[in-house]
């Protein structure tokens, strides 16, 4: 018999790395930042209706998610609080799309596009199309990704230096939680104690303890070269107004 789509039998819908089924759910993420980019002048007169949209999404996506974990005996303390990267980023993209706090998107802009995009492309996950966990996992990884740039895209909003050191110092702040956490439940939150068992970008980033401080650096690196598109295009405005006649 068939196991349920909301059951725990892993074998049943396993997860295969770049797969048909995740090739969509990437070609899905891409498809709709063009779609923000594109459209973005008609759908800043609809803002209300497609925040609210992804507010609830997420909302009902996560309700069902701890729902299907106690469902099933799983959830507990050393992996089900919102302390991994893209837990954090869901709820901070929840506040924004209510708030539009601009202070807020400074540092779920960093810290959800970076830690999403790793997620959605090397995701640790063990269950496959059409389980209801592998709809949670991409779409929440892609709503992520989606709430930033619509802030980028349709209301204007612009990471700064400034923003990127924020995000650099939350994300050092909530890995010292996550860390104590993790010495007392016997958690993995942000993977300080081990990597995934999944294949990983970690994997690539030495053993334990060592790739924590590899991480530090790349966090850095992949911050700026988010920030850099709109470091550009300041300098090329500034360099614009030298350049005219006085």
């Amino acid at each position: 018999m068939k196991a349920s789509w909301f059951g725990h039998q892993y074998e049943e819908y396993p997860f295969e790395l770049f797969s048909l089924s995740h090739l969509v759910m990437l070609f899905l993420l891409i498809a709709g930042v063009l779609m923000f980019y594109c459209f973005r002048y008609p759908l800043r007169r609809r803002s209300a209706f497609f925040r609210y949209t992804f507010f609830l999404l997420f909302i009902l996506l996560e309700f069902f998610y701890h729902y299907w974990m106690i469902k099933g005996g799983y959830w507990d303390t050393a992996s089900m609080l919102p302390l991994q990267l893209c837990s954090l980023s869901l709820l901070l993209c929840i506040i924004l799309l209510v708030t539009m706090s601009e202070r807020l998107f400074q540092i779920v802009y960093f810290i959800g596009i970076t830690g999403a995009c790793m997620a959605i492309f090397t995701p640790e996950l063990f269950l496959g199309f059409p389980h209801f966990r592998y709809f949670h996992f991409f779409v929440t990884h892609i709503l992520i990704i989606w709430t930033c740039l619509y802030f980028v895209f349709v209301h204007g909003y612009k990471p700064t230096q400034k923003g990127m050191l924020l995000s650099f110092g939350f994300l050092n702040g909530s890995a010292l939680v996550a860390f104590l956490v993790n010495v007392w439940t016997g958690g993995n939150y942000m993977f300080l104690s081990y990597k995934p068992v999944n294949g990983s970008l970690l994997d690539y980033l030495g053993p334990y303890p060592y790739y924590i401080f590899a991480l530090e650096g790349m966090a850095i690196f992949l911050f700026y070269i988010l920030l850099v598109p709109f470091k550009g295009k300041k300098e090329m405005k500034e360099g614009r107004r030298r350049d005219k006649p006085s």
